[in-house]
């Protein structure tokens, strides 16, 4: 924090100053652009009763005294003999962001490396911050005092009446509902305001409140005894109403969603609130639809929400009413003022990783949150991620398990399909191969639904010329584009460009042009052709662009109308239904051989969670999974549904390479239009951290091209740093940041804890 506001010339005051010094109420207020450390402003005697910490304030910045937009987050009476400039003017009329927030994001400001006024902008949100779905209108009062010094009885007819009425009244009118109630026009009214009688003051107002449909309650479901002793050492955490992390670690259908509600049903006795963050849009419904047929109150927040949404849930959470908060990563920051129990449902799940700056993760968050709050903090995970593996057998969080399924019907049986064998046997086309057909049609034939998942987007991956080799890239990101039927078009998935499909090469000019690999769409269209008889429906990010598309998917499979679910991965986790007796995984390899050393990890994980989408009802059920590495051990580990497996292969090699959980890092990302600027700073920038911990253990790896050379028109070199101390790279990286100044246009990017190495 600084101490007094910054002077672009800094000058000692007179000693006669300082004998002078008077106590003021200072305000420190931060920006969310410009510049990133605190400035200091006196209060004005107009604003001291009406200025809390967490409002934004209107404030004269630099020497030129520009206006500029900030948040207050400190508030001291302060002895100085220097004058202060002083707030201009209160942008709320409540506070946006309660001290213990304030405390939380100063917190992720240190940790991220990243501007504190940039964390407070991301954490309220826009159509909070808009005042979103509300309007300005005038409230009528009557002005008393002005009243009393005249004569009523000279008053014309109307505007006696008027007079008589608004002072009746036990709360202010609009001049409207005034004018109704008198069954007059709105010239008394006007002509009782130009004389003082009635005063009026502006206030926001909702203009339309949202009403959710009726729910079916639920009684929930009697507990096995695994559930029972999990949930018990919850509530001895909740009753002790303390901070600790808890990890429960159940098998895909174990009933881990029943034990959160229990336990949040001992919150909500109390008169607390809880957060239940899940990792995809796809699971926030059906998790919604779970809680509010046990709770009376409950809130969602996630990203298809308009703003006005989000701003009504928002308010809710914030008066208290809303007793569970279901959402997405930023559900995190949910305004609860009496926060009792905070759950990360799949806590595994990258998505909860945050890739634009601010870039936290909102587990990381919930852990700090819940430290600061003193509430339990509860992951859930079939497969956890190994950092919360790691902590758990160490005994940093309480590890808790749920072997086995609800009624103990067993876990699918899982097969691999050898794809290089399918590939030589002859007559074999298409993604889905012949035993996959097979047993799709078995499926179906019975009564059963089938789920397909293949993490590809899109008809065809790439687009080739058979004459002359070249691949139709992005010009932006140097990355193969993407063939989507609709429209015809091929998109680059990572900045947007598109163009229509080529008939042609355009480097040689060669017709007979080649689309090749499998996405979604393709997959969609050969299983049409397929199985013509049983209706299907395709969940990606293409086809549940709309409000409400993705419920209204997951409604039909639900009631059977759609017998036949394909998607990427968010169809992969989270979501329950009995009649499905086959998944099949199309192509397990998409992600197993990726540049990045999470790579075998995700790959066991989104496989581990699709086959724990069967075999949940009676008639049981299987699961296939087509690949060309059998053998490989997270797909091992995967068939046998086994973490402790999984991490017995990986754990070591991650350790010997310092890779979390063993170790700490920090990416660092340079990007620029010109390769050789890009190049030459990031090697200035690699010399200076080298030079900065050259006493410690740290490794700095790089500078190096990232595996995605360019994207959206800029070339990226990264820069890795690993320790086991985390706190010697983030003082290293915090000095680098302050000492170096990019070149014109270049920038760079830090990325504390990364998930992503691409």
């Amino acid at each position: 924090m600084s101490g007094e506001q910054r002077e672009l010339f800094e000058t000692a005051p007179a000693p006669w100053e300082v004998d002078d010094a008077v106590e003021q109420l200072v305000a420190t207020v931060v920006f969310p652009t410009g510049p990133a450390q605190p400035f200091d402003y006196a209060v004005p005697e107009r604003l001291r009763d009406m200025l809390r910490v967490g409002m934004r304030v209107r404030v004269p910045l630099g020497r030129g005294d520009r206006v500029a937009q900030g948040y207050c987050v400190r508030l001291e009476p302060r002895q100085s003999s220097r004058r202060l400039k002083e707030i201009s003017k209160l942008v709320d009329r409540r506070h946006l962001l309660t001290p213990a927030m304030l405390r939380l994001t100063e917190w992720m400001a240190e940790h991220y490396l990243c501007p504190w006024g940039q964390v407070l902008e991301a954490v309220v949100p826009a159509g909070v911050r808009m005042d979103a779905g509300t309007r300005g209108t005038q409230f009528l009062s009557v002005n008393r005092d002005a009243l009393q010094q005249i004569d009523r009885s000279k008053l014309p007819a109307k505007q006696a009446i008027v007079i008589e009425h608004l002072a009746a009244a036990t709360s202010p009118l609009t001049a409207q509902q005034l004018a109704s109630a008198c069954r007059c026009t709105l010239a008394p009214i006007n002509a009782l305001r130009k004389k003082g009688l009635i005063a009026a003051r502006t206030e926001r107002v909702r203009t339309h409140q949202a009403e959710e449909a009726a729910v079916e309650r639920d009684s929930g479901h009697e507990l096995n005894l695994d559930q029972q002793q999990a949930l018990d050492t919850i509530l001895a955490a909740l009753r002790g109403r303390r901070y600790e992390t808890l990890l429960l670690h159940g098998v895909t259908g174990s009933g881990k969603t029943e034990v959160y509600i229990r336990a949040i049903e001992e919150v909500v006795s109390y008169g607390r609130q809880a957060i239940v963050l899940v990792p995809e849009i796809s699971l926030t419904p059906q998790t919604r639809q779970r809680f509010r047929a046990r709770f009376d109150h409950v809130a969602v927040l996630h990203s298809h929400l308009t703003d006005s949404e989000r701003h009504r849930h928002w308010e809710r959470i914030a008066t208290g009413e809303v007793q569970v908060v279901v959402g997405a990563r930023s559900a995190i920051f949910a305004p609860t003022p009496h926060l009792g129990l905070i759950v990360v449902d799949e806590e595994h799940e990258s998505s909860f990783k945050q890739d634009s700056a601010p870039r936290y993760h909102a587990r990381d968050v919930a852990i700090e949150r819940a430290r600061a709050e003193a509430v339990p903090l509860v992951l859930g995970s079939a497969t956890p991620s190994l950092e919360s593996w790691q902590r758990g057998r160490q005994g940093v969080y309480r590890l808790l398990e749920l072997p086995r399924r609800v009624l103990d019907r067993p876990l699918p049986a899982v097969g691999t399909i050898d794809l290089r064998e399918e590939r030589a046997e002859k007559g074999s086309r298409g993604a889905i191969g012949r035993r996959m057909y097979v047993a799709m049609q078995h499926a179906l034939e019975a009564g059963g639904q089938v789920i397909l998942f293949l993490n590809r987007r899109g008809f065809a991956t790439h687009i080739q010329c058979p004459s002359c080799g070249e691949v139709v890239n992005c010009p932006h990101c140097e990355i193969a584009l993407t063939h989507h039927r609709h429209g015809e078009m091929a998109l680059c998935h990572y900045c947007d460009f598109q163009m229509p499909a080529p008939l042609n090469c355009p480097q040689c000019g060669a017709s007979g042009i080649r689309y090749s690999g499998s996405g979604t769409q393709r997959l969609e269209a050969e299983v049409h052709q397929r199985f013509p008889n049983y209706p299907l429906i395709r969940m990606d990010t293409d086809a549940m662009q709309r409000p409400g598309s993705h419920e209204a998917a997951l409604a039909r499979f639900r009631s059977g109308e759609v017998r036949i679910l394909l998607g990427t991965q968010m169809i992969a986790k989270g979501l329950d239904f009995p009649n499905v007796t086959l998944v099949g995984v199309i192509n397990a390899d998409t992600s197993l051989h990726l540049p990045d050393f999470r790579a075998s990890e995700r790959t066991f994980q989104l496989l581990a969670q699709v086959a724990g989408r069967t075999g949940r009802g009676e008639q049981g059920g299987r699961v296939l999974i087509q690949t060309v590495s059998p053998e490989h051990p997270a797909i091992q580990a995967a068939i046998d549904h086994d973490c402790d497996k999984f991490a017995a292969y990986e754990l070591p090699m991650r350790e010997a390479l310092c890779y979390p959980p063993f170790g700490s890092m920090i990416r660092l990302i340079v990007r620029g239009v010109q390769e050789p600027v890009v190049a030459a700073f990031t090697g200035q920038v690699v010399d200076e951290l080298r030079r900065l911990l050259a006493e410690s253990k740290a490794r700095v790896l790089g500078p190096a091209p990232a595996p995605f050379a360019k994207l959206r028109g800029k070339y990226r070199y990264h820069i890795l740093l690993q320790d086991s101390d985390d706190t010697a790279l983030r003082t290293a990286v915090r000095q680098v940041l302050e000492d170096l100044r990019a070149p014109d246009d270049v920038e760079w990017v830090t990325d504390v804890d990364p998930l992503s190495m691409l």
